[in-house]
């Protein structure tokens, strides 16, 4: 097991009684297993937010190296709204 440091936090009422709910009705072992839970949640959200927002600089900088090498069209909102339009009347309407 990794080593282990004591660490004290202070929370707001109300998730100090939800955490300790958890631990009353048996979802848990102790307080800590539930911060610990939850870091490990937190930790897996965040690597996910820092992936996709890599895939969006990423595709920002393809889009400007578009701009750059002159690969763009002219905005045609249009024929963006007509392109919407035949999309869909040639929806199937039966459910």
């Amino acid at each position: 097991m990794a080593e282990i440091e004591r660490v004290t936090i202070t929370l707001p009422t109300d998730m100090t009684v939800v955490i300790k709910a958890a631990v009353a009705e048996g979802d848990y072992a102790s307080v800590s297993e539930v911060v610990r839970d939850a870091l490990r949640d937190w930790k897996m959200k965040r690597s996910l937010q820092i992936q996709e927002l890599a895939a969006l600089k990423a595709d920002i900088d393809r889009g400007l190296a578009d701009v750059a090498a002159g690969r763009v069209k002219k905005f045609d909102p249009d024929a963006i709204i007509e392109r919407g339009r035949k999309l869909i009347a040639g929806r199937s309407t039966s459910a």
